[in-house]
């Protein structure tokens, strides 16, 4: 039986072409076409979530570097202005960077005049709001990178399925040709939910520790701000 198989997946591999075999090979489109309407439609399904991984991932990869990027002497001046009583400087100030770390910054200026306790609980809230905007549809990528692959091996038991049928109903006589279409849409599903997989999951994995950075920033930048109101007049 195994020898049948072999020879019969070489024959299905080779034409003859005036009378010497020419191997015979494949493009991604025929590849992908052979494995039948089960393989396409799973195929489908997995190209579309490695389209929405790239968009969330370049979209979130821009989005953080423009949250990361503060003026190295943002804070000299944020001291500046509220060692000298300029409040509503310091807080224009905020306005006018927009970043992540200018909003909490500003969230406790406005809490100035109150107890320190008071302003680092407003820190830490705001905090917990910006955090949740860099995070935005990050724990999509995460639910790609597990899902990919289990769609990919939906696709290999499908297909072997298919084979295992066509194979019943062939009477006993094993042909590669009658195997082809599950045991395509078994491999090229397996191959294709594999590689959304891995894509989403070194996304998600490199957003985390881009969005790290900028958290680290930010608590750094909390803490130097209420160090200085910490400071004695």
């Amino acid at each position: 039986m195994l020898s049948t198989l072999l020879q019969n997946t070489q024959d299905a591999s080779e034409v003859v072409i005036d009378g010497e075999p020419v191997e015979k090979t494949l493009s991604i489109i025929e590849l992908i076409s052979s494995g039948g309407l089960a393989g396409q439609l799973i195929i489908a399904i997995l190209f579309l979530l490695l389209i929405a991984a790239i968009y969330i991932y370049f979209e979130r990869i821009f989005a953080i570097k423009a949250a990361s990027q503060v003026d190295s002497n943002f804070m000299n001046q944020i001291k500046d202005h509220v060692s000298n009583g300029k409040i509503d400087s310091a807080q224009m100030l905020c306005a006018q960077q927009n970043t992540p770390v200018s909003r909490l910054i500003g969230k406790g200026i406005t809490r100035i005049g109150k107890p320190l306790a008071d302003i680092n609980t407003a820190l830490e809230n705001a905090g917990r709001l910006e955090i949740y905007g860099l995070e935005k549809n990050v724990s999509v990528l995460a639910t790609i990178s597990g899902a990919a692959p289990m769609i990919g091996f939906l696709g290999t038991v499908v297909g072997m399925i298919l084979a295992i049928f066509e194979l019943a109903n062939a009477g006993g006589t094993i042909q590669m040709d009658v195997l082809a279409s599950g045991l395509y849409t078994a491999m090229t599903t397996t191959v294709a939910g594999l590689i959304v997989g891995i894509v989403a999951y070194m996304a998600y994995n490199h957003l985390v520790v881009k969005t790290d950075k900028v958290v680290y920033q930010m608590e750094a930048n909390s803490l130097e701000f209420l160090d200085h109101l910490n400071e004695p007049t």
